[in-house]
């Protein structure tokens, strides 16, 4: 696959990506080299990826417990101290080896860390090799709310490694394929009608590609999120106030980020409807292929109150308003819509009855 050059760094693919690492380990000058893992990923793609760097360099590892419950500010701290008493300067570059709680969380060490030290990223999870691996967003959640606190500072260089998603179960994928889906449904009708008839995911890389393509072409034209790249936070408003609210509430089964995205994305396809014109028959073919793909989440009227109360924390509101990136049709986004409160009820409605 051919690499794809951001507007400051590249995104290696596969072969090329482990020759383009090996390429700058020799030819940098760093004081020292970390990996930031977490333990699935200790265990299941360290060894691999270890056995592919040429040359004598030594690298510490700092391993952290995965989860987005410890993507926050404590784990932070953890690792500022280990990278402190380990000698870490200004010179060192951290690896960030796993899925997007490393990539965000690592990254955010990093740019932090002495005023900001080199990283680069290496995704091993389908949602960070679509979504993360692109944009320089990095960061941490502020209790139950995602991504409050972060920067945007981009990596020396992204590695996507296909072979990693060999050790995904199938849930963690079809997480993954909902950032994909969204790509569809915000960019290219073609692209989501294509994606819908895929369910082997034992090939993935003209897939990765073409969305990772697809980001970057978005990040190009709004690197900083002031306008047009809003765009990529289709299903996010609801999506990411549901997996808050099942994160902290203990009588729930905590949702993988793409499993509430796709709640988000039928949500916000039905305001879409309502307020855009998005035709019918494309919300029932967004509905029923969501469902289809990812079941049915129960909402009870308690639940929905409290869903909606995290919405007032939603990184994109301006001025006390709650903006949303919707879409008129299939391929054709519009940002920051504003809702009007009675629909909300509506829009989970339509999700129960789907």
């Amino acid at each position: 696959m051919q690499s794809i050059t951001t507007d400051s760094y590249t995104i290696h693919f596969n072969q090329q990506a482990i020759q383009s690492l090996n390429e700058y380990l020799d030819e940098a000058s760093h004081s020292s080299l970390f990996i930031i893992v977490d333990e699935n990923t200790y265990e299941k793609c360290l060894p691999d990826f270890m056995a592919s760097i040429k040359g004598d360099h030594h690298f510490e590892v700092l391993e952290i417990e995965s989860g987005e419950i410890n993507k926050n500010i404590q784990t932070c701290v953890n690792l500022w101290q280990a990278l402190s008493e380990l000698d870490a300067d200004r010179k060192s570059l951290i690896l960030n080896l796993g899925g997007g709680v490393i990539t965000d969380l690592g990254g955010f060490v990093a740019s932090t860390f002495k005023r900001g030290i080199d990283f680069i990223n290496v995704p091993t999870t389908l949602l960070s090799m679509v979504d993360a691996s692109v944009g320089g967003k990095t960061g941490v959640d502020l209790g139950p709310l995602k991504n409050q606190i972060g920067v945007i500072n981009q990596p020396k260089m992204v590695l996507i490694i296909s072979e990693f998603l060999q050790t995904l179960e199938e849930r963690q994928l079809n997480s993954g394929f909902a950032e994909i889906l969204k790509h569809g449904l915000i960019q290219d009708a073609n692209y989501w009608n294509d994606l819908k008839e895929v369910h082997d995911f034992s090939n993935l890389d003209e897939i990765i590609g073409r969305s990772v393509a697809i980001k970057n072409k978005v990040v190009l034209e709004d690197p900083t999120e002031q306008g047009h790249r809003k765009i990529l936070n289709f299903g996010h408003t609801l999506g990411h106030a549901i997996e808050s609210y099942f994160l902290i509430n203990q009588e729930k089964e905590t949702l993988l980020h793409g499993e509430a995205i796709a709640v988000g994305m039928i949500l916000e396809a039905y305001l879409s409807n309502e307020l855009l014109g998005l035709k019918k028959e494309e919300l029932e073919d967004i509905t029923a292929t969501f469902t289809a793909r990812y079941g049915k989440i129960e909402f009870s009227e308690t639940d929905i109150e409290h869903i909606l109360n995290f919405l007032r924390y939603d990184k994109k509101n301006s001025h006390g308003s709650i903006n949303y990136a919707l879409i008129r049709e299939i391929g054709k986004p519009v940002i920051d819509v504003q809702i009007p409160d009675h629909l909300y009820a509506a829009a989970f409605t339509h999700y129960k009855d789907a």
